[in-house]
């Protein structure tokens, strides 16, 4: 019997702007997370003090895997079951009916102007 891996859950609708935004909300969340160690918040505030701090190597590509790199470090090391509530909270939809059948129900009412 096999037991499903929280840290496997992957949100993906194949919109490459949308998951990097749900990315970092989830990430934001995360940091705001009391339950989160003061430790692991410092994993993304590193990358992105590497971004702005010059370096030797030129170009943007190594900027952006060391940033890709703290921001999937950070999510990979906080506890699953917390990332698994801050993903499923950013994922819920309002539950609800929608329907196209129009009913031929009529309700009378009267208008009365009080002013």
């Amino acid at each position: 019997m096999t037991k499903k891996n929280p840290r496997k859950t992957i949100h993906s609708n194949n919109n490459f702007i949308d998951d990097i935004v749900f990315q970092i909300k989830l990430i934001l969340r995360l940091l705001t997370d009391s339950r989160i160690n003061v430790l692991l918040k410092l994993i993304p505030f590193g990358s992105i003090a590497y971004f702005l701090i010059p370096d030797l190597i030129i170009g943007p590509f190594d900027d952006a895997a060391v940033i890709w790199l703290g921001f999937y470090l950070f999510i990979e090391l906080c506890p699953p079951e917390i990332v698994e509530e801050h993903r499923m909270a950013l994922q819920k939809v309002i539950p609800g009916e929608w329907s196209d059948e129009q009913t031929d129900e009529v309700v009378d009412g009267e208008f009365k102007d009080v002013s």
